[in-house]
C-alpha cells in the first residue's frame, strides 16, 4: 500500500510540474501576442471579453490545480480519496462516454485558438467561439445523458 502511493504522489507531483510549464507558456504566449499585438480597434466587445475570459481564467484554474494538487501531496487522506475518485468506474465511464480525452485536448485547442482569433480576425473568432460552445455543449449533453440513463 505504501509503494501504491508513492507512485501516486510521484504521479501528482508530475502534474504540478506540467501545471508549471503550462503556466510558464500562457505568460510566453502572453506576452508574445502583446509585442506582435493584433488590432483592438477591430475587436468587438463580445470578442475583448471573451478572450480575456478565457486566457485569464485559464491562469486562475491552472493556479487552482496547482493549488490542490500541492495539498493532496501535504494530506495523505485527500490523496487517498482522489486516487478513489480517479479509480472509480463510474467516472471513466461517464468520461469516456462523453468524448474522453481526445474531446478534452480538441476543447482545449479551441480555448487558444478562440483567444488567438480574437486578437487579429472577427470572423475566425465567431466560427471558433461556435464551435467553441457547440462542443462544448455536446461533451456537456453527453455526459448529462450517460450519467442520467444508468
Amino acid at each position: 500500500m505504501r509503494k501504491f502511493n508513492t507512485n501516486y504522489t510521484q504521479k501528482i507531483q508530475w502534474r504540478i510540474r506540467v501545471l508549471w510549464i503550462i503556466l510558464i507558456f500562457m505568460l510566453i504566449y502572453m506576452v508574445i501576442v502583446g509585442e506582435i499585438g493584433g488590432d483592438s480597434r477591430i475587436m468587438t466587445n463580445l470578442a475583448h471579453t471573451v478572450s480575456s475570459g478565457i486566457f485569464f481564467g485559464g491562469i486562475i484554474y491552472i493556479i487552482a490545480r496547482i493549488i490542490h494538487n500541492k495539498k493532496l501531496i501535504k494530506n495523505r487522506l485527500l490523496l487517498k480519496e482522489q486516487l478513489q475518485m480517479e479509480q472509480d468506474e463510474r467516472n471513466q465511464y461517464l468520461h469516456d462516454k462523453s468524448g474522453g480525452i481526445i474531446l478534452d485536448i480538441l476543447l482545449v485547442f479551441l480555448l487558444f485558438i478562440t483567444v488567438t482569433t480574437a486578437l487579429f480576425n472577427m470572423s475566425a473568432f465567431y466560427i471558433s467561439l461556435i464551435i467553441l460552445v457547440v462542443t462544448f455543449l455536446l461533451k456537456v449533453g453527453a455526459y448529462l445523458f450517460y450519467s442520467y440513463l444508468k
